[in-house]
């Protein structure tokens, strides 16, 4: 005890619990991302700079000055000890950054291990990536220089850890559409007797018209045997340019970034398109194939069940929620999902697997 200032660490998984924490000085191995993502596991808040509210400091070297309201001022070391991992140096060198991992292999990216941590393929500590990641990572990179899109590299590993059977829930994304939006709704103008012309109604009049002519352009373009998808999404995004409620717009926009494995931006665009209009069907279903993309099952069994209870008919959404279910261990749940895909896709591609799975009855 120095100072009225504790050096000493608790470890375990509530080491932090109600404390507010922040770093000071350079600190030689955890980022700030890592020193929150470590500090929330422990039951604490990360603030980052220090402020009256500081409780914990994490510092590296001497301190001048230590704020009156801060109890504990820990270092690196310390913090590997409350944290449960191994000390400092054996980070330093059993343990790879993922700036070390891009100088060796320069077509792996961020958001590249970031997927493969989602997935459960590879685990980090405190940000760094152990020697036995090393060959899964490898193989990663492997998929990556053959050309595989993320998604496919992602279910090629999946596929060599769990065994194929596993895979065949889910065909290739390659093989399967995003549902689109083919045509604009109509809405009746109000009579004209009601509310006289106004150059404001005249300029959102023609607005909406430039944007109807845009959107059907993109659709042309977004559809058939030569699709022209740069020229679609440009079309696209005049038409929400012209009407930026136009949700039809917004989701064939968020269809064509699915399709080229931007899932980041067909995400966000999908999640616009739901605060336009809380009855979009195609962004609810679209949007749950991104979740089960990237294994987040449980909203992807939101998002597939919000959109049958918009469109019940639609075979994919049961056919996908059903999979869902399935990968969640809730058979049984799944089982009139099966059977609602074949009633509504006798001739569809997945009724063996269908009937494999939801019986006979």
């Amino acid at each position: 005890m120095t100072g009225g200032v504790s050096t000493t660490t608790t470890s375990g998984d509530r080491a932090f619990a109600g404390d507010h924490v922040a770093s000071a000085g350079k600190l030689t191995l955890f980022s700030k991302r890592d020193l929150r993502t470590l500090v929330e596991r422990l039951g604490g808040s990360f603030t980052g700079d220090v402020t009256p509210r500081t409780t914990v400091l994490i510092a590296s070297g001497e301190l001048l000055a230590v704020p009156s309201s801060v109890r504990r001022v820990l270092s690196e070391d310390d913090l590997c000890r409350a944290a449960g991992l191994p000390d400092l140096e054996t980070l330093r060198s059993r343990y790879y950054a993922s700036r070390d991992l891009r100088a060796m292999y320069p077509a792996l990216r961020d958001d590249h291990l970031r997927f493969l941590e989602r997935w459960g393929l590879i685990r980090s500590v405190a940000g760094r990536y152990s020697f036995a990641d090393l060959s899964l990572i490898k193989q990663a990179v492997a998929e990556i220089d053959r050309g595989a899109s993320l998604h496919g590299m992602l279910r090629a590993l999946e596929a060599e850890r769990q065994g194929q059977l596993a895979l065949d829930f889910q065909p290739a994304r390659a093989e399967r559409a995003p549902a689109k939006v083919v045509s604009l709704p109509t809405a009746a103008p109000p009579p004209a007797s009601l509310f006289p012309r106004s150059r404001h109604s005249e300029v959102a009049a023609a607005n909406q018209s430039l944007a109807a002519k845009y959107f059907l352009e993109g659709a042309e373009l977004d559809d058939g045997d030569d699709r022209d998808l740069n020229a679609a999404a440009a079309a696209y995004r005049r038409a929400a340019l012209f009407d930026p409620l136009l949700v039809p717009a917004v989701v064939n926009l968020a269809n064509i970034y699915y399709e080229r494995d931007e899932l980041v931006e067909a995400e966000a665009l999908y999640e616009k398109a739901i605060r336009m209009d809380a009855d979009c069907f195609e962004a609810y279903f679209n949007l749950g194939n991104i979740h089960h993309d990237m294994a987040r099952y449980p909203e992807a069994l939101t998002s597939y069940r919000d959109a049958l209870a918009i469109n019940p008919t639609y075979p994919e959404a049961h056919f996908y929620l059903a999979v869902t279910l399935e990968k969640l261990g809730r058979s049984a749940e799944a089982k009139p999902h099966w059977r609602e895909y074949r009633t509504l896709a006798p001739e569809g591609e997945f009724v063996a697997l269908a009937r494999e799975f939801g019986g006979e009855g």
